[in-house]
């Protein structure tokens, strides 16, 4: 791999050889990108500081001996580490904004965020006040609810110290601190007494069966943030039994559980969950209205029970 890479120039050579590698070693893509184009793109061009949508006039540019030797080493760690190329360039993009990520936290990547774009349209019956991002882990979904509802105070709430460590800095980067802010939270525990007209939530989800099964580049993610029990449902059994106590009375509970679809499903048979669709892909979020989670709080505390 050192000689090929030492006779590139430009870089189009390094974008051009990336793809090449990147689909010969058989990487994932699912972090931000979805196939070798794009990430060999962000990867060569993000490294650089270089804006994704530069003219392909540029590509011809010869680099520079530091910036060769800086794309060497983080080709190499994509290639040979399945390292994915966010945390090789410590950012993502969501909702059309950067925020800053690395090993603390999950990549961003959230089909939540198209409905942020159309502002929980037509599920919300007004302008929030409070908003709460559960699990947030960077920040993204919190922050980008910010930029939707400018009036509102929103809540980032993760159990991970070093995940809200992530998402402060991006509070800052975003220059938000007046109305968003961080709480250290077990699920609703750190929460007491507060109620919010939306929660929004990217729990841990992942079932034993499909984290076993998962690509090499979702094992440098934070296990804490993917994996929670046999079925996946361990914090979203104490969210849905504890959400009622947090909800204002016309208050809207938004929750991705991915694959997990099927065991809220099977779990839950009595429940008319709404589970919403996307146009730009995703599936398994569901939305239960604050009278909702009311009616069956005796069922969601009864089956947390058995758990």
């Amino acid at each position: 791999m050192t000689a090929s890479l030492s006779r590139l120039r430009t870089l189009r050579d390094y974008i051009r050889w990336a793809v090449s590698r990147f689909q010969a070693e058989q990487l994932f893509f699912g972090h931000g990108t979805d196939n070798a184009w794009d990430d060999a793109r962000q990867l060569v061009l993000g490294a650089l500081h270089l804006p994704w949508e530069m003219s392909d006039s540029y590509l011809d540019c010869r680099l520079e001996a530091d910036e060769c030797e800086h794309l060497q080493n983080l080709l190499r760690r994509r290639i040979e580490e399945r390292v994915p190329t966010a945390y090789l360039l410590e950012q993502a993009w969501f909702c059309g904004l950067p925020f800053i990520v690395d090993e603390r936290v999950l990549i961003p990547r959230s089909p939540i965020g198209e409905l942020i774009e159309h502002r929980f349209e037509p599920w919300l019956p007004g302008t929030p006040k409070r908003i709460l991002d559960l699990c947030t882990g960077s920040g993204c979904i919190g922050i980008a609810c910010a930029y939707e509802f400018l009036e509102a105070e929103v809540v980032l709430a993760d159990i991970s110290f070093d995940a809200l460590e992530v998402a402060n800095r991006n509070i800052e980067q975003h220059g938000l601190e007046e109305r968003v802010y961080t709480v250290q939270s077990d699920g609703f525990d750190g929460l007491p007494n507060q109620r919010f007209d939306l929660i929004v939530s990217n729990p841990p989800y992942v079932d034993a069966e499909d984290f076993a099964d998962m690509p090499d580049e979702f094992h440098h993610e934070p296990e804490l943030g993917l994996a929670c029990g046999n079925d996946g449902l361990d914090l979203v059994r104490r969210m849905l039994a504890e959400a009622a106590d947090h909800l204002t009375d016309d208050g809207v509970l938004i929750v991705e559980v991915g694959n997990s679809q099927v065991h809220v499903q099977a779990l839950y048979p009595e429940v008319d969950f709404t589970w919403l669709e996307f146009t730009r892909g995703g599936h398994g979020v569901f939305l239960l209205a604050a009278q909702q989670c009311r009616k069956h709080q005796a069922l969601f505390r009864s089956r947390l029970a058995e758990s």
